[in-house]
Order: structure tokens, then sequence, then C-alpha cells
């Protein structure tokens, strides 16, 4: 189960990068906070980790020395993100500019209001 979860937040970081150029802090963070129960900064350095060869070395290497990055989920989500980003951009070609742009504002409000409510639960809690 461990595995599929990791290779459809891979998948799905992938799928939106294609169509919306987003994936690390946007989608795969909250989806290991929220989806998998990572900490924040296991999350935040198993992204890092995702994106290690675009991204920077230096800061996965601090991450790790922490014990702050799951390099298994790391691997899993990175394949599937090849695959769902290529997929998803082959379609987003094919659609007009303003769908995508509205559609990618949808994306943010629903992410952002979550983040919101579940925020104002914990504070409640």
């Amino acid at each position: 189960m461990t595995f599929l979860m990791l290779a459809a937040i891979g998948f799905t970081a992938g799928a939106l990068s294609g169509v919306f150029g987003i994936g690390g802090g946007t989608l795969i963070v909250p989806a290991l906070v929220y989806g998998m129960g990572y900490s924040q900064k296991l999350a935040t350095g198993t992204s890092l980790a995702i994106l290690l060869p675009p991204v920077g070395i230096m800061a996965v290497m601090e991450y790790y020395k922490a014990g702050q990055v799951d390099l298994r989920a790391s691997l899993i989500i990175a394949l599937s993100l090849v695959l769902g980003s290529w997929l998803s951009a082959r379609w987003a070609i094919s659609i007009s500019g303003h769908t995508l742009k509205a559609a990618f504002g949808v994306f943010l409000i629903l992410l952002g209001s979550y983040i919101i409510y579940d925020v104002t639960l914990r504070q409640q809690a």
C-alpha cells in the first residue's frame, strides 16, 4: 500500500508538473505530510531528494545528515513523476492556454483552502 501511495504521489506530481510546471513544494510536500503522515521536515527533505539533480545536492545532504530524507520514497516518487509529467505534458499541450490557467487557479485555491482548513482544525484541537 505504501508503494502504491508513493507512486500515486509521484505520478500526480508529474502530471501536475507537466500541466502547470509545479511539483515539489506545491504538491509533493503537502501529499507526504497529509497523505503519508510525514513530518514537515521529512517531507521537505524527501521532496528535495526527489528533485536532487536539478535543484541542489547541498540542501539534500544537510537534510540527509539530519535524518530527514526517505531515500526509498524519493526514488519511487521520482520514477513515477517522470511518467506522470510526460503523459500530462502531452495532454496540456493540446488544451487552450485559458483553460490551463483557469485549472491552475482552481488547483491553487483548493490546495490553499485545504491547508487553511487543516491549520484551523489543529488550533481548535
